[in-house]
């Protein structure tokens, strides 16, 4: 701050008539030279401006301050912070003493409510003040303009849906590789188990010249109610093959019969009876 004032002002420029002017300057249609507000150590400084959303209401503050001199100042403000964008709803003010670098200073704050209506790069005004003085003629001082950025409410919403639908594509790739592991586990259990059911009916196979036909039959009985228990739910086999009529009415006569300790039956009958039982039990050989 330059607190030099001029010689020809010394002498309390803002109450008497500069000094050192001609006399011509008297003249009601002449203009004196009336001193900087500068000159006079006066100094104007804007405030800082919040980050800011469209919408948002804040204080702007203007400081104007002067070195004291025995006697205070009249600042008046001249125009308003209104622009694209901003709109002005109020000022007030208030003053203060205070002292800088052993300096006493007087100053008075302007605080200028403002509201921001629009997003984007907009600029708060220089904003002027006047000081009167004996002569007639003010001394006019202004701010800089503060550039400021407004930019839109955060709207949670998009960040909210956006992780719902990131939940959903997660639980659905999750449950789609549990559900092929699951598939895969019973695949694979299930092909184990045809392939235990087909080393059994090839074991038979190779027994049906050997073995016992009562004995024989009686061992397929085990293997085909080991798979379809449903087609033996009678006590009586030979009821249940009177109730059958989808292709194991035959077999389950034949169970029967050796069961209840019917007559020795031929190689090529226990052929034919594996191949019945192969075909009802879904079996290839290979």
């Amino acid at each position: 701050m330059n607190n030099a004032i001029d010689s020809t002002v010394a002498n309390d420029s803002l109450n008497n008539a500069p000094v050192g002017l001609d006399s011509a300057m008297a003249d009601s249609s002449t203009m004196p030279v009336m001193p900087t507000a500068e000159q006079l150590g006066i100094s104007v400084e804007a405030g800082m401006v919040p980050a800011l959303t469209v919408g948002d209401t804040f204080n702007f503050p203007v400081v104007v301050s002067w070195s004291v001199n025995g006697s205070a100042l009249l600042v008046l403000p001249t125009s308003s912070a209104n622009a694209k964008g901003i709109t002005q709803l109020g000022v007030s003010q208030e003053s203060a003493r205070f002292v800088a670098n052993g300096v006493e200073k007087a100053s008075i704050t302007f605080n200028y409510k403002l509201v921001v209506q629009d997003t984007g790069n907009l600029s708060i005004p220089a904003l002027k003040f006047e000081i009167p003085t004996p002569a007639g003629y003010p001394i006019e001082m202004r701010s800089e303009s503060v550039p400021l950025r407004v930019d839109s409410p955060f709207n949670p919403l998009p960040f909210v849906v956006g992780g719902v639908v990131a939940l959903c594509i997660i639980a659905a790739s999750i449950w789609r590789m549990r559900r092929r592991a699951k598939n895969r586990a019973s695949a694979a259990a299930k092909n184990a188990a045809q392939d235990e059911l087909r080393e059994k009916m090839l074991v038979l196979k190779q027994r049906i010249n050997t073995a016992d036909s009562r004995e024989w039959l009686l061992e397929l009985e085990n293997v085909c109610k080991e798979q379809v228990p449903e087609k033996f739910v009678s006590a009586n086999a030979s009821e249940n093959a009177e109730k059958s009529d989808d292709g194991w009415d035959s077999l389950l006569k034949e169970f029967a019969h050796a069961r209840y300790g019917g007559g020795k039956r031929d190689a090529f009958e226990l052929r034919e009876i594996w191949k019945g039982a192969m075909t009802l039990l879904k079996v290839s050989e290979e």
